[in-house]
């Protein structure tokens, strides 16, 4: 087994009225975030990786919409229930947050081993749903600077 590598992105998915897509972890009914995902290998790029979290777990391909590295990096606590995935005595992640801005919401296609459903937010009740003080702060970020 590999194990997951602890560097991270997150993408914040919003349109230019700063509605926010949201999906809801498969195997944690009411864990609700943005796109996230581990660099499947330690030379990935990260916007190689942000590009490829958002079209593995959405379907949206990177000309549909604007990709924006934010050069902002979060550490934090990795889940004991999540520890598993990585190397024995791993304990804490690194993040890089994205957007990736949409004129509009868009139809998704979901990757239902990880995401049992999507819904477009304004993005105060995203902030609020999300589960992640990481992904909540990005997104209220966001709203607060009009889409940086």
């Amino acid at each position: 087994m590999s194990h997951k590598i602890p560097v991270s992105v997150l993408v914040v998915i919003h349109t230019a009225a700063l509605d926010i897509l949201l999906l809801e972890r498969a195997q944690r009914p009411g864990y609700w975030q943005s796109v996230t995902g581990s660099l499947d290998r330690l030379d990935e790029p990260l916007e190689h990786a942000a590009r490829r979290e958002v079209l593995e777990e959405t379907g949206l391909v990177a000309e549909q919409g604007r990709l924006r590295r934010w050069n902002l990096v979060n550490t934090f606590e990795i889940y004991g229930h999540w520890r598993h995935r990585f190397a024995p005595g791993t304990t804490h992640n690194t993040e890089h947050v994205f957007s990736f801005a949409l004129p509009e919401p868009r139809p998704v296609a979901l990757a239902p081993q990880e995401h049992r459903a999507a819904l477009w937010l304004p993005w105060r009740e995203a902030a609020q749903k999300c589960f992640s003080w990481s992904n909540r702060d990005a997104i209220l970020l966001l709203g607060e600077r009009g889409g940086l």
